[in-house]
């Protein structure tokens, strides 16, 4: 996607110089510019240390966000104190700048908790694995904090906007043009944010769909439009009107975040099968971390300490997850009961009781007893 074409919007090239579009504007200053970079770094970080550690047998699986770090923390950044996030599996950075424990995301792809962190106080709701399913429980929301006259009020202090994250093979799926729909019906305060990092696992972008995605949100009746996803002043600007868009009561926006995934779909995934090593190397070029990077070198907004700081933290983060992932304890199973719904139900208690009992059974038998109902192996 050449710099020239019209139906990208980047305000930030690869060499880190900055340009203008008609239509957005990144008006921040170098100060907010600088935090994103450190957002960014933190991402990657953790990212890397993650996947370190599923090779090592601590996780049981990985999502990389590699690459899509300007998209997350761009949009991420966007959103006021009254926005509410539905996320995929991949969404490190958003939940970066919602305030998520980065132990909290490994804590569920250990196994230990099917997500630990609070969604009402982050206002970033549990990671969903299947696929587009999100967009319509972040369309249902939307359509509430509507009719809860959460919307179009005037008040920066109360209206609130919902983004729904999902990649390039979800817009295939059927829950994700159902809310596209409902959506569009409804006129619910949504941003539909697609990161289109070009492969759905090992499926080409070009084999779901024949026009760019963007172009798709017409056909439902609300605007679309694609940004360069690897430039995070573009996204912050894009994503920043559609939200505005929404909280004030004038419906969804589709954004199709252009971008690309540098590592694979998960660590149980090899893309060499499926794509070309120059490929990748092409991308490099694009780096959402180096272009910012440049531009800070560039202007002179920073020193050579800040660059080192940044990495320090980083090594802090790493260190720290590190240590807390190996320290956070198994569970107990019979917990799982506890956790399906707010108030137990009659049946439940039933099968959590037969279970203790069950359990209970192995030790009688000097069996395994414990491990049983803890679930520890």
């Amino acid at each position: 996607m050449g710099n020239g074409d019209p139906e990208l919007v980047q305000l930030l090239t690869p060499e880190g110089l900055r340009i203008d579009h008609p239509d957005y504007a990144f008006t921040g200053d170098d100060e907010q510019v600088k935090g994103f970079y450190r957002d960014m770094v933190m991402t990657r970080r953790l990212d890397s240390e993650a996947t370190a550690l599923q090779r090592q047998g601590e996780l049981g699986l990985w999502a990389s966000c590699l690459g899509q770090e300007g998209a997350q923390i761009g949009s991420g950044r966007a959103m006021t104190d009254q926005d509410v996030v539905f996320p995929t599996y991949r969404e490190h950075g958003v939940a970066w700048t919602m305030g998520v424990d980065p132990l909290q995301l490994l804590g569920l792809f250990r196994g230990v908790d099917l997500g630990g962190w609070d969604a009402a106080k982050t206002r970033f709701h549990l990671y969903t694995i299947v696929i587009g399913a999100q967009a319509l429980h972040a369309t249902g929301y939307a359509m509430g904090i509507e009719r809860d006259g959460l919307v179009g009020t005037g008040d920066p202090a109360r209206d609130a906007a919902v983004i729904g994250y999902f990649g390039d093979g979800a817009t295939s799926q059927g829950d994700v043009n159902e809310a596209f729909i409902f959506a569009s019906s409804y006129n619910a305060p949504i941003v539909f944010f697609c990161q289109n990092n070009q492969w759905a696992i090992s499926e080409p972008i070009e084999r779901q769909s024949r026009i760019p995605l963007y172009r798709r949100a017409s056909g439902f009746g609300f605007p679309g439009v694609r940004v360069d996803g690897n430039d995070v002043l573009a996204v912050h600007a894009v994503t920043s009107q559609a939200l505005e868009r929404a909280r004030s009561g004038n419906g969804p926006t589709f954004i199709e975040a252009y971008t690309y995934r540098m590592g694979a779909h998960t660590t149980s995934d090899d893309p060499t099968k499926y794509r070309l090593a120059d490929e990748l190397e092409h991308w490099r070029l694009k780096d959402p971390i180096e272009r910012v990077r440049a531009y800070l070198t560039r202007t002179g907004a920073v020193e050579d300490a800040f660059f080192a700081d940044v990495e320090t933290d980083a090594d802090a983060m790493a260190a720290r997850i590190r240590s807390g992932l190996l320290s956070l304890p198994d569970p107990e199973f019979l917990a799982l009961f506890d956790n399906v719904y707010a108030e137990q139900t009659p049946h439940l208690v039933d099968q959590q009781r037969w279970y203790a009992e069950y359990a209970a059974s192995f030790q009688a038998d000097g069996g395994p007893g414990d491990d049983a109902v803890t679930g520890r192996q």
